[in-house]
């Protein structure tokens, strides 16, 4: 398969420090591949403004239990601005899609028999007893995402 032999050639420098390191690696690269196209596919003052309008407005509600007609102004209104939000970052999710669902099908072909990529000693329960390659992935992805997010200023 011609794209399989793109992503051995490509991630082939990252797949050297061993298969632990090579996904997480791997995870670092599309991040910040998903966060650049965030970024430049969003307007970040909308979505700082709609974020903190949003913040406000959930403050607002926790104020209002007392006053349900109120609460459920308020909470149309944060829903409306929500729906905003998310249409404003579909954009990138939808360009970013494709390419990753591809990447994730070369993951798993080339990860898959390697088993437990991080391993402990103790059977945790839903856990087992270590990470495959997809468990290695995300949760390294989601610490990525929140340093790069904070990096780049991301809203």
């Amino acid at each position: 398969m011609v794209l399989e032999s793109l992503f051995d050639w490509l991630f082939a420098p990252l797949m050297r420090f061993g298969d632990a390191w090579g996904v997480i690696l791997i995870s670092l690269l599309l991040t910040i591949f998903i966060n650049i196209f965030y970024k430049l596919f969003t307007d970040q003052e909308v979505m700082k403004e709609l974020k903190s309008e949003l913040k406000s407005l959930q403050k607002e509600m926790k104020t209002l239990k007392d006053n349900p007609e109120r609460f459920l102004k308020v909470q149309k209104e944060a829903m409306a601005k929500n729906l905003i939000y998310m249409k404003h970052s579909m954009k990138p999710t939808l360009i970013t899609f494709i390419p990753l669902i591809i990447i994730f099908g070369w993951l798993r072909s080339t990860f898959a028999e390697a088993g437990d990529i991080i391993s402990w000693s103790a059977n945790v329960p839903m856990f087992g007893t270590g990470l495959g390659w997809l468990g290695t992935y995300f949760f390294s992805a989601i610490i990525f995402s929140i340093v790069i997010r904070k990096i780049m200023k991301i809203h």
